[in-house]
């Protein structure tokens, strides 16, 4: 629920904020509030845990798309780390036959059968998450199976969704709106 620096609530109404900037109805909007779960830089989150539960809201929204941070969490943030795992692990169960009696059915009808499709985000070092647009040519050379560039309008829609979470805005963010490639340009990889 975003609950460190015990702000989930302020976090939870933000967030509605900014997603309904991005044109994303409050009802699309799911919040976890699970004591195991803690928003927390630090913590990781229990793998097994966040893959049952990501993969109920899977079948809950009928959802065939699902992208998420890759192995480094565009930041390091243990939370954003858990997340791909936690995704990776249910993909693993499917390709590799790991699966828990009932989920084998469930997993391979959701990912294969629906045509659920997971893309992660990718983490790029220091110097090009902060080059802004300039990241755009790089971008473009280098392999990848998904490249999202926005139009300038679309980075205002962006940043203004991010203005949004003003419990978050801390003095080194104000520079992530200012010069983050992430706001204009991503790069995405199929899991």
């Amino acid at each position: 629920s975003g609950n460190y620096y015990s702000q989930g609530e302020i976090r939870k109404k933000e967030l509605e904020q900014s997603c309904c900037v991005l044109g994303i109805p409050a009802s699309d909007v799911t919040v976890i509030d699970h004591r195991d779960l803690p928003d927390d830089p630090a913590v990781e989150w229990d793998t097994q845990l966040l893959a049952t539960l990501i993969l109920k809201h899977i079948e809950a929204k009928n959802i065939n798309l699902v992208v998420t941070f890759d192995a480094g969490g565009v930041s390091g943030h243990a939370n954003h780390i858990s997340l791909y795992s936690a995704v990776r692990y249910n993909v693993c169960r499917l390709l590799w036959g790991t699966f828990q009696e009932c989920c084998c059915i469930e997993i391979f009808i959701l990912f294969l059968c629906v045509g659920c499709r997971v893309l992660v985000l990718e983490s790029v070092n220091l110097c090009r998450k902060y080059i802004s647009f300039l990241d755009v040519l790089i971008s473009c050379l280098l392999p990848r199976d998904a490249l999202f560039i926005l139009t300038e309008e679309e980075t205002e829609q962006a940043k203004g969704a991010m203005r949004c979470h003003r419990s978050q805005l801390l003095w080194f963010r104000q520079l992530y709106l200012l010069f983050s490639r992430y706001l204009v340009v991503n790069s995405l990889r199929l899991l």
